[in-house]
This record gives C-alpha cells, sequence and structure tokens, in this order.
C-alpha cells in the first residue's frame, strides 16, 4: 500500500508558564530570570544550545513583568524609544546581529534607553557572550558586563518534559492515547542525543512516520526514527 503524503505542518508552541518544566538543568538560570528586580546594572544575559527552552523562558518573563520580546535582527526596523517605554524587553538571538552596524547600533540605543529609565533588558543566545562576534566596542562591552544564566543541557526528567512538549504541541497523544506516548518517551531517553534540538526533532520525524503510515505512535517507529532510516517522510524542521 502506498504511504500517505502529509504536509509536515509547524506545531504550536505553548509558551506559558505552567508549560515550563523546572529540573537541576534550568533551576538556575530560571532562579536568576526571577529575580529581575535585583539584576545588576538591570540587565542579564540568557545563554543556552538549540531548542534549549531559552524562548520559552524569555516569553514566561516577558508576560510576567508585561514586557515585549523582540528579534534582535528586527531592531533598525523598529522604534527604539518606544520599545524603551515598555521599560522590560527582551531581545533574543543577539549573534545573529554581529557585524550588522544598524542592529548593534539599535541594541546599543535600546540598551542605554533602558537602563537610563530603571527598565530591564534580557538578552539571549546560543553561546555565552565572549563568543559573540559584536564588532560595536561600546555595545561588546556592556555585553560582556552583564550578568550570564546558563541553561544546561538536560538531564533525564527536563528530556522527558521537552519530548512530551513536542508530543502535546503536536496533539499526539489526543490522537493516539497518552499511554502510548509515555511509552515512546520512556524508549526515547535512554537512547537519543541530550539536547531539545534533538527532541523536537525527533517528535516532528515520528509523528510524521506515524501518519504516513496510518498508524499509531510506537516504540517500533520511533527505533526507526533513532536509526535514520532513509524511507522516513517528513523534513526536519527550522530549530530556534
Amino acid at each position: 500500500m502506498a504511504e500517505q503524503l502529509f504536509l509536515d505542518l509547524p506545531a504550536r508552541r505553548a509558551l506559558g508558564r505552567e508549560d515550563f518544566v523546572l529540573s537541576e538543568a534550568n533551576a538556575a538560570a530560571v532562579a536568576q530570570i526571577d529575580a529581575s528586580d535585583r539584576w545588576p546594572s538591570g540587565k542579564l544575559v540568557l545563554s543556552g544550545p538549540e531548542a534549549s527552552g531559552k524562548t520559552h523562558l524569555a516569553h514566561v518573563w516577558a508576560a510576567r513583568v508585561d514586557g515585549l520580546v523582540v528579534d534582535a535582527t528586527a531592531l533598525s526596523r523598529l522604534s527604539v524609544p518606544t520599545l524603551a517605554e515598555a521599560r522590560h524587553v527582551v531581545v533574543e538571538d543577539v549573534p545573529l546581529i554581529g557585524g550588522s552596524r544598524k542592529e548593534e547600533a539599535a541594541l546599543f540605543h535600546l540598551h542605554n534607553l533602558l537602563l537610563s529609565q530603571k527598565g530591564r533588558l534580557l538578552m539571549t543566545g546560543r553561546a555565552a557572550p565572549s563568543r559573540w562576534a559584536i564588532a560595536l566596542p561600546d555595545l561588546r562591552s556592556r555585553i560582556l558586563g552583564s550578568n550570564l544564566a546558563t541553561l544546561l543541557p538536560p538531564d533525564d526528567a527536563l528530556l522527558a518534559a521537552l519530548l512530551r512538549k513536542q508530543f502535546a504541541d503536536r496533539h499526539i497523544a489526543e490522537r493516539d492515547g497518552k499511554r502510548q506516548v509515555e511509552n515512546v518517551i520512556e524508549f526515547l531517553v535512554p537512547r537519543m542525543t541530550r539536547t531539545g534540538a534533538e527532541a523536537r526533532r525527533l517528535v516532528a520525524r515520528i509523528d510524521g512516520l506515524s501518519l504516513s503510515r496510518k498508524r499509531p505512535v510506537t516504540r517500533e517507529l520511533a527505533r526507526r526514527v533513532l536509526e535514520d532510516d532513509p524511507d522516513i517522510p517528513g523534513s526536519d524542521e527550522d530549530l530556534t
């Protein structure tokens, strides 16, 4: 029987506080984020590997303080004084603007405006700030002068939670049953590469194989995905 074609639609990510799972891998960073009223100079850098929860945690903080979340690459197209009026701003993926004069200048301006108004600035990036290729010397020195919160690679509890969230975002438990999904998670955790990015990739491909075969999610499907079977349909998603 021919396999069914399917649309690999992006999952709808849940970014609320109730969806964020605490573990030893992120507890220290969460504590630093929660203490934003005590950030030295009113700023903090949040770093962590791809799909480690930076965006989720940034949105949780922004929602709590009624702040704004903006992409660093969009800064030169936005009104910096208007952004600063929010008093609490997250600038995501700052390393992506390294060497871009307009965006770097906009972030420098936003940094100074926010801090002069006793606001709060949270900046995110995958690597530690010392590895960010920021060309503007004054901006680089201010970033390096910020305290750093780091999200560590996931432990077993967090890895299971990340997988569970990916399955939930795709509504797979509703389709195939919660117990079935938990069996697959139990199978994956000790065998997979221990990153949030891999959790997202695996679930996307397991879902794709399940849909194309018109079969529920099972350990056997998960095993085929782990073995990187070239016949598996679907493509990796653009991970952030």
